[in-house]
């Protein structure tokens, strides 16, 4: 029995050049599916059906992009992402709000009626129910340059650029989820919200973290504050990229509009400890 049913479906996978979207498109390989995969600039190693090359910040090699790839899918896995960083936030809000959105909404037609768009969110965005004004304002903008424009008017939100970029996606998921270009066709639209994760971007998340740019000093502080209170540990990719894969997949066929933190329960602690007003994690 094909539980996954992944056997000569076509699959469209971002960030396949590393991490998790590289375990994401290994397994789609091994499941039988023929995978489409995306990267930047690392070469992608996985045995695909085909590869591509892309700017998932550029609006124009996006564009570009969307004449390469397949007319005909089953199942989208954007795992496109920027670490955390000091500088640059504009761009990392292209990268990881504003390209997913323009791919998953520019993929949607494509995909088969019943299939499924995945994206990689994070824990980061959690507590994006007090950021959600600000949120649908950035929802409500169809078009890319407006999103651009938003952002370039809106520094304080551009500061914490990794939150805000992820909490515009949990926020996306739940908003959209019965669009009509999703619900029409029952494409069933969830995330995954990674904890800790060893990856390819996990140096530059250590180095941003430390106030000297140390990425010894950023992991004992990242360790500190979201490890030590449970004796934790970091998750490895393969932990992220294949349940996202088994929720894009028809086991999880009723499945649409969530948003899934994997974590190990950090964020249901910090749910709990707000309920019992012990500390205020929506703001730290």
């Amino acid at each position: 029995m094909d539980y996954f049913g992944f056997q000569d479906k076509t699959a469209v996978v971002t960030g396949a050049a590393s991490g998790m979207g590289e375990a994401a498109a290994q397994m789609l390989v091994d499941l039988g599916a023929h995978v489409h995969a995306v990267g930047r600039n690392k070469p992608i190693l996985t045995p695909v059906e085909k590869t591509y090359k892309a700017d998932l910040g550029d609006k124009a090699d996006i564009e570009r992009l969307l004449t390469e790839l397949p007319e005909k899918i089953d199942a989208v896995f954007l795992c496109q992402g920027m670490a955390q960083t000091k500088d640059n936030h504009l761009r990392l809000m292209l990268v990881n709000y504003l390209g997913v959105r323009t791919l998953a909404e520019a993929l949607a037609p494509r995909v088969a009626d019943g299939g499924s768009i995945t994206l990689i969110s994070s824990n980061g965005g959690f507590g994006w129910e007090r950021d959600f004004a600000a949120c649908k304002e950035v929802l409500d903008l169809a078009a890319w340059d407006d999103a651009v424009a938003w952002f370039e008017a809106h520094d304080e939100k551009l500061m914490d650029a990794y939150r805000f970029s992820k909490r515009l996606l949990n926020t996306y998921v739940q908003y959209k989820v019965h669009d009509p270009l999703y619900i029409a066709r029952k494409l069933r639209l969830n995330a995954i919200c990674p904890g800790n994760t060893i990856t390819a971007l996990t140096d530059e998340f250590n180095r941003n973290t430390s106030p000297n740019g140390d990425p010894e000093e950023g992991r004992k502080i990242i360790e500190s504050l979201f490890q030590k209170s449970w004796d934790g540990r970091w998750a490895t990719a393969e932990e992220m990229g294949w349940p996202m894969v088994a929720i894009g997949s028809r086991l999880f066929s009723y499945m649409s509009g969530q948003v899934i933190m994997f974590d190990y329960g950090l964020t249901s602690v910090w749910n709990i400890e707000e309920l019992q007003g012990i500390t205020d994690h929506f703001h730290r």
